[in-house]
């Protein structure tokens, strides 16, 4: 199923701030420019981790980014995406919020903002 829109979704963290965003893609260059839209948006985030999967010549391709942070946000991002079979991208730019949540912890907290987002974009009961 290919994501046919753009849905956000905020979530805090002991004080961490993340910003989800599930949306369409059918390329690299779709993610990059949402990319830099997002890093100009949210200015103090210092990552910005994102999962894309792609089907422009009938395979699938995919690919994901931890922009330096701990814990394979990336890859838990992309597992969302596989889990739901969507082909699309979902980006969660954080801002550092003092408290080490550490590598567990950040990947439960990307877990816990890539999930929902896509809850709201599948909301229950539909």
């Amino acid at each position: 199923m290919r994501v046919e829109r753009v849905v956000e979704f905020r979530f805090t963290e002991q004080r961490s701030r993340f910003f989800a965003v599930v949306f369409p893609a059918s390329s690299i260059e779709d993610v990059e420019a949402l990319l830099k839209a997002q890093r100009r948006e949210h200015r103090k985030a210092n990552h910005h981790c994102w999962a894309a999967r792609l089907s422009g010549t009938g395979a699938v391709v995919e690919k994901a980014k931890d922009d330096g942070e701990v814990g394979h946000p990336g890859r838990v991002l992309l597992e969302l995406l596989r889990r739901h079979d969507l082909e699309g991208a979902i980006l969660v730019s954080r801002v550092f919020g003092g408290v080490k949540l550490g590598v567990g912890g950040v990947s439960r907290a990307f877990r816990a903002a890539g999930e929902g987002v896509l809850a709201t974009y599948f909301p229950a009961g539909s």
